[in-house]
């Protein structure tokens, strides 16, 4: 999986995140890993909602996210491959390809895809694993072709079309994406590093015009999309107060407020606000989420 260091990362502090205990590769411990950081660690673009473009690095997103922080793919899933290295598992980092509703399906390099292989129950199956994917899966999935139903969403996984030897992740309708591709390469994280500026940047980017918050359990999903809070299966709701709206940001995706300054505090809450008024302008003030 290209070089990878993790000898500086504070395994003992990102598993107190997950509220787990260190335990040898298995498939029940990679299910329990996999679960355990899509309920307590958040897909978000708070950092690139204040401007900041962040390091690719996985012991950064490591240690972003063992003190309180969520990210999206390159750092979800860039963090969640040195712990499981670390832990002893054979991971391997792809190129993918996110394929918004209505686009063309491709290797684009706005995802970054993760399958672990070598499990001692499943040695003949590889599994992809993948805490990135915002509204995606709960459970890893095994690299065989399939339906796969979690909680209110029903996945598909099949032969890519578009690179021989990969994988294609067919999303559930409702989901936010119309599904993603990967290739069977290895990748390292320096291939991502010229679209993640672009999606950290660009106007045109969901990450830029949007500010997005999501997360997954075992039966639903929370998504708060600039002021509105949603929950599959359930409702809408408009969170109206600076209080109401940081109240669910901790509450429900369990990023504290607390790392946050007044003014950047004041500068996210502001943003949500014109983007919400934009929304109901009829203004196009969202893309595809997940894209990375």
């Amino acid at each position: 999986m290209g070089s990878l260091s993790f000898e500086h990362v504070d395994v003992p502090a990102y598993l107190a995140r997950l509220g787990l205990e260190p335990e040898p590769p298995s498939l029940d411990a990679l299910f329990r890993l996999h679960k355990a950081h899509v309920e307590r660690v958040p897909y978000e673009d708070l950092e690139v909602q204040l401007g900041r473009v962040t390091s690719l690095d996985p012991a950064v997103s490591f240690g972003r996210i063992a003190a309180g922080r969520g990210g999206y793919c390159y750092h979800l899933n860039g963090a969640l491959s040195a712990l499981l290295l670390a832990l002893g598992y054979q991971v391997t980092r792809h190129p993918g390809g996110v394929q918004g509703h209505g686009e063309a399906a491709g290797i684009h390099l706005n995802h970054l895809a993760l399958t672990v292989t070598g499990l001692p129950e499943t040695s003949e199956v590889g599994w992809m694993v993948d805490v990135g994917l915002g509204d995606g899966i709960h459970e890893p999935l095994p690299l065989r072709e399939g339906e796969y139903k979690q909680g209110p969403l029903v996945f598909r996984m099949r032969p890519s079309e578009i690179t021989p030897g990969g994988w294609r992740f067919d999303h559930d309708p409702q989901g936010s994406f119309a599904g993603m591709d990967f290739a069977p390469e290895t990748a390292v994280m320096q291939d991502f590093a010229e679209k993640h500026v672009e999606l950290s940047t660009s106007e045109t980017s969901g990450f830029v015009r949007t500010l997005v918050l999501q997360r997954r359990d075992a039966e639903s999903l929370d998504t708060l999309r600039a002021l509105t809070l949603s929950r599959l299966p359930g409702g809408k709701t408009v969170l109206e107060s600076p209080a109401e709206w940081w109240t669910a940001i901790e509450d429900v995706f369990g990023v504290p407020r607390g790392v946050f300054t007044d003014e950047e505090r004041d500068r996210l809450w502001r943003q949500a606000v014109s983007q919400h008024e934009r929304h109901l302008a009829g203004e196009e003030g969202s893309a595809v989420l997940p894209s990375a």
